[in-house]
């Protein structure tokens, strides 16, 4: 497993940059002007110098290895001065946003307590009532529950979060008043009345979130519940005299979880991402949020980094999702 994991982290490296150099080079494709949000009573020779300051004016290849090392190498020795109180990045010049002109990392530090807050507890809560559902789904295939598991989960893949998220402004916010429309993203929780504040402004979307999170752990909970109720190894297990949950909840889950595990390791990256619609809808200031301001601003720089970033996760969650199959089916072996 470790020849395994050690293998995979060095295909990884090549894999990132190749996949950092196509989102470049589609951005450097992508129509529009930087130049377009500045007024039009500023002189051409003077959008020309901010064309240069931004470093438009050198060649594609330079400003892509700029970009690379001011990534892979000052980011991370920012991190270790902040975090030791060193001084190797001092000076060194760092990805800037060409939008507010200040470093791209210190304003994604800053966004993404908000998305953690709210999609994180989203997918943790989906995770939560998700497997329960499918596991007795399964197990009580075609009963009532099983039914109503079914109608819920048609309902969360086919209400869009646009919709959905509205539809609980106006029931939750403005007809029954219980909680804010509008995510406060300035409250400071210091005490239990901001907690209560905090938890309140919390509830719909994490609602609307965990709805279309849950419809869909729960169905693949299910189907892999119930390819597996029907191998011979579970005949087998009750036919040893086994209890009926040491055999469901040991047995059966144990290699039920393996599709699963694909499908919750690799939406984890979406927690980082942030759900851009919800986000949107209720006025979270979080990744999403920031990710379409940079886009309408053509902010590539922030653009850039924040898909990569998204890219990093990705390739991080699809290895841990390997080794989570090893750990789970001990037939599986990589070494």
């Amino acid at each position: 497993m470790l020849t395994f994991t050690i293998r995979r982290l060095i295909l990884a490296v090549p894999t990132l940059l190749f996949i950092s150099l196509v989102i470049f080079l589609l951005l450097e494709l992508a129509p529009g002007d930087p130049m377009a949000q500045v007024p039009l009573t500023v002189p051409p020779e003077v959008k020309e110098k901010m064309r240069m300051a931004l470093g438009l004016g050198e060649p594609v290849h330079i400003r892509f290895w700029k970009w690379l090392v001011q990534f892979f190498w000052i980011e991370p020795q920012v991190l270790v001065d902040h975090i030791f109180g060193t001084t190797f990045s001092q000076g060194d010049l760092r990805v800037i946003s060409w939008q507010t002109r200040s470093p791209v990392m210190d304003i994604v530090v800053q966004r993404l307590p908000q998305t953690l807050s709210v999609v994180g507890t989203a997918y943790i809560v989906a995770i939560l009532i998700a497997l329960p559902i499918g596991i007795y789904s399964a197990y009580r295939q075609y009963s009532w529950f099983d039914q109503l598991g079914t109608f819920v989960s048609m309902v969360g893949f086919s209400v869009p979060p646009f919709f959905s998220g509205v539809l609980v402004i106006v029931i939750f916010s403005v007809q029954l008043g219980w909680f804010p429309s509008i995510y406060d993203t300035t409250l400071v929780v210091n005490s239990w009345e901001s907690f209560v504040k905090q938890l309140q402004q919390m509830v719909m979307p994490v609602m609307v979130l965990a709805l279309q999170i849950t419809a869909q752990l729960s169905r693949f909970m299910r189907a892999s519940m119930l390819d597996n109720l029907n191998q011979d190894y579970v005949r087998t297990a009750r036919a040893k005299g086994l209890g009926e949950y040491v055999v469901v909840m040991v047995h059966v889950l144990r290699n039920s979880m393996i599709p699963v595990v694909t499908v919750i390791a690799l939406g984890i990256p979406s927690i980082f991402g942030g759900a851009i619609i919800t986000e949107q809808v209720f006025k979270v200031n979080g990744i999403g949020q920031l990710l379409i301001g940079a886009i309408q601003a053509n902010d590539l720089p922030m653009v850039q980094t924040l898909t990569f970033i998204f890219a990093v996760l990705i390739v991080m969650f699809n290895l841990i999702a390997d080794v989570l199959y090893g750990i789970l089916d001990p037939r599986i072996r990589y070494d």
